[in-house]
């Protein structure tokens, strides 16, 4: 038994030695490359409730027309902005679970996204540059529909004395200071 036991102790030695060994291999293959200041591979701008959003999010969002564009001196503020208060509206919408939209309804979401572009290519384009698919897109769009049914049913207010994006955005500001928002996010940075 004692044999045993030495064998054992011996075998995870080699592992742990063998791992440390590999691991400083790799340190060493990392050092060894020249520094890039210029190589960035995504920022995160803010987190909201443990969600990172990404430059390429904003960039995406921006680039698909997912999200208005609007005529300001930063833009990425403002697409920012906008996704920041997705992210607070989709986590209600989560916990109050609307029902899903259908296919049909998601392809005819995205083939509007589509249209925007003069050409297939042009669409293909911005997808491989903003580092994401269809797929991605399809689910990005399901999402947004589920988000307008949860508006449509929780402020359908007809004849109401304030209106509705009113009644939205006074929601939306509650959400935020309830909500763990922390927004990285420097202008020129």
């Amino acid at each position: 038994m004692h044999k045993d036991r030495h064998v054992t102790v011996r075998r995870h030695t080699r592992r742990v030695v063998g791992a440390c060994a590999l691991w400083h291999l790799c340190i060493l293959a990392l050092a060894a490359q020249p520094a890039r200041v210029d190589e960035t591979i995504d920022r995160v701008l803010a987190l909201v409730a443990g969600q990172p959003i990404t430059l390429t999010d904003v960039t995406a969002a921006r680039d698909l027309g997912l999200v208005p564009a609007e005529a300001t001196a930063d833009p990425v503020r403002a697409v920012l902005s906008k996704l920041i208060e997705r992210e607070l509206i989709l986590a209600e919408v989560d916990r109050y679970a609307p029902p899903e939209p259908s296919d049909a309804t998601v392809d005819h979401e995205v083939e509007q996204v589509r249209a925007r572009f003069p050409s297939p290519q042009a669409f293909d384009l911005v997808l491989a540059r903003s580092g994401i698919d269809v797929r991605h897109l399809r689910q990005t769009l399901r999402e947004d529909l589920r988000i307008r049914t949860y508006l449509d049913q929780r402020f359908a207010v007809p004849g109401a004395e304030r209106p509705r994006q009113a009644l939205v955005d006074e929601w939306v500001a509650g959400l935020r200071r309830r909500a763990d928002v922390i927004d990285f996010y420097l202008p020129g940075r």
